[in-house]
């Protein structure tokens, strides 16, 4: 992304944001509340227009590409929402072929094996797939909906808030199952987070949004050194002291530092 300007009305959310996506990496994008996260992936997603600058993704601008071009690039890709995004009314089987209709010419034997097979990866028991979304546990959404995102074996993934609402336990087996994932599929990850013990655990950088630009991009153990006062709070206040001075002393484990 470059010189990126994304807004509502006379208001600019993103005004000139500059970042980079390394390939094979995870890189966790975190900033205040109301600071435009979920904006910003919006906008990479093509589901809010830019009013400024240019988005490349796989190398090509995307504001070059024609309709059936675009299609092709969005299918290396796939996205989990915030709150899981589950259509209500189809079961989990159902959500996670809904891409495979949309863009894949399969029979329905094949859509139904390879629905298992990514309910199974994301560690849903094979009961979840005749399963409703108003019949799961919020552990249960959050994995049936990163099914969905893995539907079409994307190499890119994006994640929004990926372990909102869920309990510390839950929280954990999340990030080691994002974790996972990312190691044996390969995957590039985008995670919109505000969870510290997911930065810890899962990012080999991260990318801090504040006054509509991204502020600082690094591993956490070049951030915990930045003296930005948002910064410094959010990684040295209350809740980030007990993990930044394990991470000093070599016992956090940290993918980016």
């Amino acid at each position: 992304m470059r010189g990126l300007k994304v807004g509502f009305g006379d208001r600019l959310v993103m005004d000139g944001l500059d970042l980079d996506l390394y390939r094979g990496e995870v890189l966790g994008f975190v900033g205040a509340s109301g600071a435009g996260k979920s904006v910003l992936t919006r906008s990479i997603l093509g589901l809010l227009p830019k009013r400024a600058g240019r988005i490349e993704v796989y190398g090509v601008d995307v504001d070059t590409l024609s309709p059936a071009q675009r299609r092709r690039v969005e299918r290396r890709w796939g996205v989990l929402f915030q709150q899981g995004a589950l259509f209500s009314s189809l079961t989990v089987l159902q959500n996670i072929q809904a891409p495979m209709r949309e863009h894949l010419d399969l029979s329905a034997r094949l859509r139904d094996e390879l629905a298992m097979l990514k309910i199974g990866l994301v560690g849903l028991p094979e009961d979840a797939a005749e399963k409703f979304p108003s019949e799961l546990s919020g552990g249960m959404i959050k994995r049936a909906a990163l099914a969905r995102a893995l539907a079409l074996d994307p190499d890119l993934v994006f994640l929004d808030e990926p372990t909102s609402g869920l309990d510390p336990i839950g929280a954990a087996e999340f990030d080691e199952l994002i974790a996972t994932l990312q190691r044996t599929l390969g995957l590039t990850v985008f995670m919109v987070t505000h969870d510290l013990d997911s930065l810890y655990a899962v990012c080999d950088r991260v990318a801090v949004l504040g006054r509509g630009k991204v502020t600082a991009v690094g591993p956490i153990a070049e951030l915990l050194r930045s003296t930005d006062p948002w910064i410094n709070a959010y990684f040295h206040g209350k809740r980030g002291a007990e993990r930044g001075a394990a991470l000093q002393r070599g016992q956090a484990p940290a993918r980016g530092g």
